[in-house]
């Protein structure tokens, strides 16, 4: 029973193609649907590598974590982390943020795949 779901990134923006893998994942698109499990969904996002990204996104969008030390926050633009992690890792943060932060999370972000 387990679901296979493409998405297609070409000339598509961020936004959308997550906020399509983020429904996918949740298994709002499956008959089976259960808010209380993460159901044997795998989203494939193919051609992430030619996803539209503008170049006012790249150099705007920052990336913020915080250690929980005193000096220990830290920021990292889209375009430091285009060049660091490729695309695949902003893709993956960007569908993880639609993701309800509950126990089920990681379940479902673990048959999340990012294909460059």
């Amino acid at each position: 029973m387990k679901t296979e779901i493409i998405i297609d990134a070409t000339d598509r923006t961020l936004g959308r193609v997550a906020s399509e893998a983020a429904h996918a994942l949740l298994g709002k698109r499956s008959v089976h649907f259960a808010k209380n499990q993460a159901l044997p969904v795998t989203v494939t996002v193919t051609n992430a590598g030619k996803i539209h990204l503008p170049a006012r996104r790249t150099k705007g969008k920052i990336y913020t974590r915080y250690t929980g030390y005193p000096g220990g926050f830290y920021e990292m633009t889209m375009e430091e982390m285009l060049a660091k992690k490729g695309i695949a890792e902003v893709v993956k943060k960007t569908v993880d943020g639609m993701i309800p932060r509950n126990k089920l999370r990681k379940p479902r972000m673990k048959n999340l795949i990012v294909n460059e």
